[in-house]
């Protein structure tokens, strides 16, 4: 093999297994899947004690602790509206919870997974340069993953919960 080529390996290797991924996704976005509301936080809070345990590994200073606020910010927003696009429904009878993705939030994935192969091209050659640790930008991506996942959930938590209080209170009425 090439040494040219040796630093793109894993890009060559992981972008097919990516967009074979998307689009086995993209066809299952047609049905509907069953949602459990109340399970809904088990990801962000597994996601919160993985990052909680790379980041005991190298803890962030001071400064770099009030930068994480950005992207964990920056996710919660971008996480609000992906969930808002995901539609969700209830059975009227069992009150069961159905949710179907948008294909608008599965672009919005594939854009910040774009993005991530991006940032971690440039910071590996910039990130000395920059004054930046390599660990701070992972932990940068860390908390925006925390942030677009755990406000996603909370959205779609708060309105299954709703939509099933309405469907409750539609049956009782009739």
């Amino acid at each position: 093999m090439s040494e040219q080529l040796r630093p793109y390996l894993p890009y060559l290797i992981s972008v097919p297994i990516i967009l074979v991924v998307l689009v086995l996704r993209l066809r299952g976005m047609s049905r509907g899947r069953p949602l459990r509301a109340e399970w809904l936080w088990v990801t962000p809070v597994l996601l919160m004690v993985m990052a909680g345990l790379l980041t005991a590994q190298a803890p962030p200073t001071t400064q770099e602790w009030m930068w994480l606020a950005l992207p964990l910010a920056l996710g919660g927003i971008l996480g609000w509206y992906r969930g808002k696009m995901m539609q969700i429904s209830v059975d009227p009878d069992t009150h069961a919870l159905t949710a179907k993705a948008s294909p608008a939030a599965l672009y919005l994935i594939v854009g910040i997974i774009l993005l991530r192969y991006v940032l971690n091209i440039v910071s590996r050659t910039e990130a000395s340069s920059w004054g930046v640790r390599p660990m701070f930008i992972t932990d940068l991506l860390m908390a925006f993953g925390i942030g677009l996942l755990g406000v996603q959930r909370v959205e779609m938590f708060l309105r299954a919960r709703r939509l099933v209080t309405e469907a409750r209170a539609a049956k009782a009425a009739a």
